[in-house]
């Protein structure tokens, strides 16, 4: 089915998966405003694009700078269709080896980035009566998994604040989707800090999670090309999984409920 040209806002598409969405949006003849950190991550775009694409520098981190950017794309493309908030940090290590500078870091970027971002398109989302935001959140936003602890909180905090949004702008026509997408081909993870210490009590889970994390990732331009068909359907999902199985997400909500009602039978009885 055909769709109507989209204009698009992405936040770190300078590589992986939001590198991704914006070449699978630009070829089939979208507008997209592409952001990162480094402009020089985004620029190339143009060569292939032209004035399809509005590379933009921008740190999520910094609230004072989401409005001006969004402002640039709809000023430049009329309107802006989808944001989709996919600039992320990950980081490794147990719970209590985490740097706090390293921690205030990550949710600085992973949720507080995001809500900047989601609060300055509000308004010209509101403003038009239509759009759709897209918060990039991994599987880990269901099922947690040793050495990600801090990371997943971002995740697990971008998903309680994007079904709140989803429930208060559905009457505004603004639609919200969590993206729980699969490990990723991208050289997205992040090694530990350099002061960060290793602690040998956490040795065991440590190979665990390396084990888990040398398999094979999803291709980004797989899941991209499958965003696309979410982002044009007439009713986009509140959460959908891209290139994680949906079986070991049976398995932890079977687990949960049957904890809950187990205890909730020991405590009333």
């Amino acid at each position: 089915e055909s769709q109507a040209m989209k204009s698009w806002f992405l936040t770190g598409a300078g590589r992986g998966l939001g590198r991704a969405i914006a070449v699978a949006a630009l070829e089939r003849g979208d507008c997209v405003a592409a952001s990162s950190r480094r402009l020089e991550d985004v620029a190339d775009l143009t060569e292939h694009f032209g004035d399809r694409v509005l590379p933009l520098a921008l740190d999520i981190r910094n609230r004072s700078a989401a409005g001006p950017a969004l402002a640039a794309a709809r000023e430049r493309f009329g309107r802006i269709d989808v944001v989709v908030n996919n600039a992320a940090r990950s980081l490794v290590g147990a719970v209590e080896e985490v740097p706090e500078a390293e921690a205030r870091d990550l949710i600085d970027t992973n949720l507080l980035g995001t809500l900047w971002m989601t609060q300055a398109a509000l308004p010209i989302l509101r403003a038009q009566g239509h759009g759709h935001i897209v918060q990039i959140s991994s599987g880990g936003g269901v099922i947690s998994w040793p050495m990600n602890g801090v990371y997943q909180a971002s995740k697990w905090g971008l998903e309680g604040m994007s079904e709140a949004l989803a429930q208060e702008s559905r009457h505004l026509g603004i639609k919200v989707t969590i993206v729980q997408a699969g490990h990723m081909e991208s050289g997205f993870g992040r090694s530990p800090a350099p002061d960060q210490p290793l602690l040998d009590a956490y040795a065991e889970p440590r190979a665990l999670l390396s084990d888990v994390g040398s398999r094979k990732g999803n291709d980004p331009a797989d899941l991209a090309a499958d965003l696309l068909k979410v982002v044009d359907a007439e009713e986009p999902p509140l959460r959908v999984l891209l290139g994680r199985p949906i079986t070991d997400i049976h398995t932890a909500y079977e687990e949960r409920l049957a904890n809950w009602e187990a205890w909730a039978e020991k405590l009333i009885g």
